[in-house]
């Protein structure tokens, strides 16, 4: 009879104090160092769909890739894995919220540069075997990049990420934390 007294009165404690977990995630909301994984649909200012983790969305948006997975998308908030804006706007949500943030291009992929589109000799190119075309993407060691214009020496590469100057909104759902 002590030991079951004992028993109840360390686990009411335990439950008062916060030290026991009954696993219910909904409480709890998501701080910096979370693992987390989060449902996006990811827009441009004219509502375009540019990105989601949702398969029937980007059937419908005419962005289904057949080679990619489709899946929550999983990551520790703060640890530099995603755009400033989209890690700050899952802070403080609990499962299953749904937000919806503006992340301004300077806390996305950044203002647009034009110092970032660069020439390359046009005879560099014919060398490797291409014959560039504007809109051309190319594979360099730095990602891929754009033809944006050419002249008669001349392929002015654009080494600014695609949606660099965007402010992007992003649909997010919280799906977990903490979970491997």
């Amino acid at each position: 009879m002590r030991k079951a007294l004992l028993f109840l009165i360390i686990t009411g404690m335990l439950l008062v104090s916060g030290c026991a977990s009954n696993g219910d995630q909904e409480n709890t909301m998501v701080q910096e160092g979370d693992l987390i994984s989060v449902n996006y649909i990811g827009q441009l200012e004219d509502g375009t769909i540019f990105d989601t983790s949702l398969e029937d969305v980007a059937k419908e948006a005419g962005q289904h890739n057949p080679a990619r997975g489709y899946e929550p998308l999983e990551f520790t908030v703060g640890a530099g894995q995603m755009i400033a804006g989209f890690d700050a706007g899952v802070v403080g949500m609990t499962v299953g919220e749904e937000k919806t943030v503006t992340i301004p291009a300077a806390e996305a992929y950044g203002e647009y540069d034009e110092e970032l589109v660069q020439p390359v000799p046009r005879t560099q190119l014919k060398e490797m075997g291409i014959e560039p075309e504007v809109g051309m993407p190319l594979f360099t060691q730095y990602g891929q990049v754009t033809i944006v214009r050419m002249d008669d020496t001349n392929v002015y590469v654009d080494y600014n990420h695609h949606l660099a100057g965007e402010t992007l909104t992003f649909k997010i759902t919280l799906i977990s934390i903490g979970q491997d």
